[in-house]
């Protein structure tokens, strides 16, 4: 599904959407603000709430000024609570990262399994084989637990 979105202040861009085998693979294309990004990923949060994905492949391919790393912070800050926290995200600017790493280090910082890339092909691979953060995160937890016990008994 292809819909054009038209921003008098930020500019038009277009977004596509295919949702398939439990991933939604979203392409966006335009000018590059905080109005379109904040706009594009509010869409992305409805699919996510309809569809329910287990991963979210994003190309995107925005040109023009980078977001600063403040406006990434806000951006992960205004998605909280619309689902993102449920899926893996993996978001590709196949022109060049553009500071887009801020994005991952804060959306990490807050709790999400999200990376991004440059390359669609290793996004994808890194959606259905790479190591899942939430899931290290629990196994790590099983261990500790484990391990306490241990030491408990050797005291008894």
């Amino acid at each position: 599904m292809l819909r054009q979105v038209a921003d008098v202040m930020a500019g038009p861009y277009t977004i596509s959407f295919d949702h398939r085998h439990g991933e939604l693979r979203v392409q966006v294309k335009g000018e590059s603000s905080m109005a379109n990004t904040l706009a594009y990923w509010n869409e992305i949060a409805e699919w996510v709430a309809r569809y329910r994905p287990q991963s979210l492949l994003l190309v995107d391919e925005l040109t023009g000024t980078p977001l600063t790393a403040d406006e990434w912070m806000a951006l992960v800050q205004a998605m909280d609570g619309k689902g993102f926290d449920a899926l893996r995200i993996a978001h590709v600017k196949p022109n060049g990262l553009e500071r887009v790493e801020f994005c991952e280090i804060f959306a990490t910082e807050a709790g999400l399994d999200a990376r991004v890339f440059t390359d669609v092909r290793v996004a994808e691979l890194w959606l259905r084989h790479g190591e899942r953060r939430h899931l290290r995160q629990r196994g790590d937890d099983v261990a500790d637990a484990q391990s306490a016990r241990r030491r408990s008994d050797e005291k008894v």
